[in-house]
C-alpha cells in the first residue's frame, strides 16, 4: 500500500476557512476520489501541534494499491482537473503545498 500525501504548509488568510474548506469538500474531494486506481483518500484539517512544528493547515492522503498505480494516477488528466482548482484555492492561503510517498509498513 503506497499513500500519496499533500501537505498544506502555511496558514489559510483570516477569514477565508470557511470558503477554504469548502472548495476542499464541495470541488476538489470528488475530483481527488475519481484519480485513477485511488483506494482511499482522506483529508485531515489542523487542530494542533507542537509548539515549535511548522503551520500546516491541511493534510490530503490518497491510498494506492502500487507505486505504478501512483505513477498512473499523477499522469491522469483527472489530475491537472484537481490542480487547476489547487491553483485557485491557493489564493486564500499563505505558504506551500508539497507531496510524499509513503509506503505502509503496518498494519499491512
Amino acid at each position: 500500500m503506497f499513500t500519496r500525501s499533500a501537505i498544506f504548509e502555511g496558514t489559510i488568510r483570516k477569514g477565508q476557512e470557511e470558503a477554504f474548506f469548502r472548495m476542499v469538500e464541495e470541488r476538489l474531494l470528488p475530483v481527488w476520489k475519481r484519480m485513477p486506481n485511488a483506494q482511499a483518500v482522506r483529508v485531515m484539517r489542523m487542530v494542533d501541534s507542537d509548539p515549535d512544528s511548522p503551520d500546516i493547515a491541511m493534510v490530503q492522503e490518497i491510498d494506492y494499491p502500487t507505486m505504478d498505480a501512483v505513477k498512473e494516477a499523477l499522469a491522469s488528466p483527472v489530475r491537472l482537473e484537481g490542480r487547476a482548482i489547487t491553483d485557485e484555492m491557493m489564493r486564500m492561503f499563505d505558504g506551500r503545498f508539497y507531496h510524499v510517498v509513503y509506503n505502509r509498513i503496518a498494519p499491512k
